[in-house]
Parts: C-alpha cells; structure tokens; sequence
C-alpha cells in the first residue's frame, strides 16, 4: 500500500495571526499544507498486529484515516451496565469471553455502568467493544492507544489485547505516541510516519514479570475482596498468599481444610484474586500452583472449586490439574435429582456450573 496524504488548512488573516507571523518572521499565506509519502506494504505477507508510532504531530492519525476504516469510538449509556452495552445478537458466554480475554475479568466491573469504571478497566472495555462492533474481515483501529492510561497498565493491556486478536484470527492496528508497548504488543509490522520508515518483525515472547509468592496477612484481602466474581465474604480461618510484582501485592490467594468423609488431607482453594491492572498475564494460576506445590510437599491434596469460565478452560488444559467433579446448577439438574448441598460460608446452594480440580504435582502427571 503506498498513498500521498496531504492536509491543507485555511489560515485567517486577523489581527492575532499577523502580529504572530511578524514576531517569528513567518511568511503570511493563505493556507498551510502538509504532505506525506506513505509505503506500507502490509499486503506482502500475513498480519494480525499493526503499529503505527511516532512523536505528536507525525501524522499518526492521517495515515490511519487514509489507509484504514477508523471509526469512533463506542457510546456507553450513562446507566447500562457494560455487559448489556455489547451488540444485543452477542450471547452472554461470548461477552464474557471477550472481557475476559483482554483483561477485564472481574464480574462486578461488569454489572457496573462504562463511566464507573477506572481507567484501566475503562480502556479494556472499549477494546473489547471494538472487537465486538467490527464487521468480520475488517481492520480494528484504535487510535491514542494507552494514550490516558497508567504505563504498567498500557504494557499489560497491550499484551491481553494482541493475544485476543490472534486467538480470534482478527487484524487490529494501533495508533500510538508510546514506543513503550512494543515489546508487550508484539506487532507483526511497525510504521513511523514522521520517518515514513516501515519495518516487519517477528513475534516474540513477553517482556519477564518477576513474581514473588508469600504468605500475606487476612487483613489484604480488603484490597482485592471488591473484585471477587462470587463474594467478598472470607473464611477467617482461611491462609492466606500473595504475589508481589516489585513490593506490589497484585494477586491474593487462600485455601481452607476440606472436611471430607474420608480424606483427611485435603486442602480447598477458597479465594483467588488478581488486581485489574494486572489480570491477563497468568499471575493468578501461577500464585495457585505455587501455593498447591508448597501444600503437596507438607504431604497435602489441594483442590480448587471454580465457576469462572477463564479458570476453567486454563485448568481443563493444564497437565498441573485433573478434573475431579462438575457440579450443574439446580436449574440444568433433573426433577428428579438431589441438588448437591455443597455450600459456602454464607451462601445457598450453588446456583451456577462449578467445577472441581485436583492439583497433579510435575513428579506425578502421567501422559
């Protein structure tokens, strides 16, 4: 693809813009006008991921609006909460899917209105309705992209969202002044208008997250309790982990003594909870696994009882985990049949599909 864009404005001859044109010793003119030669040769081989990145002014967005179908942005009702903002022939599981893939996976910040939402949350959300609302075969196009949020927020963000695009054999392009996402965007190519220089470049993994797991106090989970899909109920007698990013806390993790009938060792996975800046990296299940790994080597069994869809497909794949049980909600169980009265703390009868896992410790797993 290779385009000439030029943009010409008029200039107004008043009393403020002559005396400007005198101090600087501009030439008055009629009109300004700017030219670029564009090459982007994006059709030579297969994308997924487009950058275009450079300093304010570089032409960014002109290039975007002259190569590819920018649309504005969404509208969010001042009331509708963001699951109903979506297409209305979208189901249910497909939203949630979307959310959670790029990031946003907390339940409650679901129910709530868009303009509720931080600004993290706020970013996510409208790169999931992009996805949403783009007909099929046409680019995505995202421009000021992580320009208003948090740069650690950017970087992760940018990660979850080019992940949903490939998963999703989808082409998205971002329109950027922060070269600070490349590494965690992973493009397939990168544009620099104001150098008009084009370059292809490979995938390749992440930037590394260091994490720490350690023991943390109940007392943390006032932070992440708000952000649990379930309740913010927790188990007094529950232990209690964290994964630190740096001297972070961005992840919490307890489990509780299983009372079973007949295995007296084992260990229930009681609340699992990543900070929203930092959800769609892993760092929950590695937080598990460590905890699970440590409980085994004291000569316990550890399982974790989960309704969250993004949980249960990592489980399902997982080698570090075999299914144990599915309970169905009451509403899919026969007339017939007991509802299993597994309960929580405080709640009824699960009213949801859950599903049981067992940790498989990597001395054990068996192909």
């Amino acid at each position: 693809m290779e385009t000439q864009i030029t943009l010409k404005a008029p200039v107004s001859t008043t009393a403020r813009i002559m005396q400007a044109a005198t101090m600087f010793d501009h030439p008055p003119t009629d009109t300004i006008e700017r030219t670029w030669d564009v090459h982007l040769p994006i059709e030579t081989q297969p994308w997924s991921v487009g950058l275009i990145v450079g300093p304010s002014g570089a032409g960014k967005s002109s290039v975007a609006r002259q190569c590819f179908p920018v649309r504005p942005d969404p509208k969010w009702g001042k009331d509708v909460s963001v699951l109903d903002a979506f297409p209305k022939a979208m189901g249910i599981r497909d939203i949630v899917d979307l959310l959670t893939s790029v990031g946003l996976g907390s339940t409650p910040a679901w129910m709530r209105p868009y303009r509720t939402l931080s600004t993290g949350e706020q970013f996510r959300a409208m790169c999931a309705r992009r996805i949403a609302e783009a007909p099929e075969g046409e680019v995505i196009v995202i421009d000021e992209f992580t320009s208003v949020v948090d740069r650690q927020v950017a970087q992760v963000a940018s990660h979850t969202l080019q992940k949903t695009v490939r998963r999703d054999e989808r082409q998205l392009v971002a329109v950027t002044c922060h070269y600070d996402v490349v590494e965690w965007l992973q493009p397939d190519w990168v544009y620099q208008p104001h150098a008009d220089d084009f370059t292809w470049r490979s995938v390749q993994p992440r930037p590394r997250v260091d994490v720490g797991v350690y023991p943390v106090d109940r007392a943390a989970w006032r932070v992440f309790g708000p952000h649990h899909y379930l309740s913010a109920y927790h188990q007094p007698a529950a232990q209690c982990f964290g994964a630190f990013v740096d001297d972070q806390c961005v992840a919490f993790c307890s489990y509780r003594h299983f009372q079973h009938p007949h295995a007296h060792n084992l260990k229930l996975g009681h609340r699992l909870v990543v900070l929203p800046d930092w959800q769609g990296l892993g760092i929950g299940m590695q937080l598990v696994e460590v905890m699970a790994a440590s409980l085994y080597r004291q000569g316990f069994r550890f399982r974790s009882l989960v309704a969250h869809p993004a949980m249960i497909r990592v489980m399902a794949r997982s080698p570090r985990w075999q299914l144990v049980a599915h309970v169905k909600k009451p509403t899919e169980l026969g007339t017939k049949s007991k509802v299993p009265r597994w309960r929580d703390a405080q709640s009824s009868p699960r009213r949801f599909n859950t599903y049981s896992f067992e940790y498989v410790p990597a001395a054990v797993t068996t192909t």
